[in-house]
């Protein structure tokens, strides 16, 4: 059987006021599923959605949509993924590749006895989101994707695109992540200057747009300011709770994910000229930085993505719309989610 722990307050504590900020306000639960123990908040009954958060982030980048689902008589579960927050942090590189992570919300549907999902990814989520919804159709029947239109496999590996960079003396995040140990002591250095220097850069706030493509040799943290105050769309104590985790589990199981690009590729010539043909909904943010690398991807969704039923850019909004934007990105949700759409 498989084991399942919950660690929420007793219901003999008086209830206080709800603050989706406060991590703990949150049922939270751990199984083992695909050979890791895995963390997951489970709230609410009905129709299983499945929230995968993004990178520098955690399943807490959904707390303002979790509550939403859940009035809307929906069942939320929303993991930390393979080496991020709570969840198990295998050593192994390989660990880190699409089908492992695939495997991780297989099983977890499995140990919930649930047959059927929504799947909602942002960023990283969204790969593993896009993924899972290729390789088992017959479990998740809807896929909304956050701030990444993910591209359908490529004719090369993505190292051959960043080595054509390379050659115009330029480099992308997901090259310079290739390195081992650098960017990690680089994030996990000042955690907080870190992470508050990313999601300020990465959002809609900035006067100037942050650009991905660097020179070669350029460190991340070297293109990303850290503000003298930070927007109010993320609360001091939302950042403390990021920053307390990363300080605990550093950056190296995340940034692993990176470094599993080309395996990706490497594994799946069986995807060539698929398609994710459930219906499906793309939510961006028109001020994403990272959209000056994805645009392409974005205008032409519909060709992999025949079930297409909505997409559209948040205006004012960068690459967190969870965050920056919870109550657009609720109505999109709940719209697409709704019966008969």
């Amino acid at each position: 059987m498989t084991a399942i722990s919950a660690i929420r307050p007793s219901a003999s504590v008086p209830a206080s006021p709800f603050d989706p900020d406060d991590p703990q306000a949150f049922r939270h639960r751990f199984s083992k599923v695909n050979g890791i123990r895995m963390h997951y908040v489970d709230e609410g009954s009905g129709p299983l959605v499945i929230l995968l958060h993004g990178f520098p982030y955690l399943w807490y980048m959904w707390r303002l949509q979790i509550p939403a689902l859940v009035a809307a008589g929906y069942r939320v579960l929303a993991p930390d993924l393979r080496g991020f927050g709570q969840t198990e942090k295998p050593e192994a590189l390989e660990a880190y590749d699409m089908l492992q992570a695939v495997g991780d919300i297989v099983g977890l549907m499995k140990a919930q006895r649930e047959t059927s999902a929504v799947l909602v990814g942002h960023d990283l989520g969204a790969w593993v989101a896009y993924m899972a919804a290729q390789l088992r159709p017959d479990l998740f029947s809807r896929l909304a994707i956050l701030n990444t239109p993910v591209p359908p496999r490529g004719p090369s590996k993505p190292s051959v695109g960043w080595a054509k960079l390379a050659k115009q003396g330029v480099q992308i995040h997901h090259s310079y992540f290739q390195e081992r140990d650098t960017p990690d002591r680089e994030l996990a250095h000042d955690t907080r200057k870190s992470l508050r220097s990313i999601f300020y850069s990465v959002s809609g706030s900035p006067d100037d747009c942050w650009n991905p493509i660097v020179p070669m040799g350029t460190r991340l943290l070297d293109t990303m300011p850290e503000p003298d105050t930070f927007p109010d769309w993320l609360s001091d104590r939302a950042l403390d709770h990021y920053v307390a985790e990363y300080e605990r589990t550093g950056f190296t199981g995340a940034l692993n994910y990176y470094r599993c690009r080309d395996r990706n590729w490497e594994l799946t010539p069986f995807l060539d000229g698929s398609a994710v043909r459930q219906p499906s909904l793309f939510i961006g943010g028109a001020y994403d930085p990272l959209m000056l690398l994805a645009r392409e991807g974005y205008e032409t969704l519909e060709t992999h993505m025949p079930g297409l039923r909505r997409k559209v850019l948040l205006e004012g909004i960068g690459h967190d719309a969870p965050e920056e934007a919870p109550e657009a990105v609720n109505a999109e949700l709940l719209a697409f989610l709704a019966p008969g759409h």
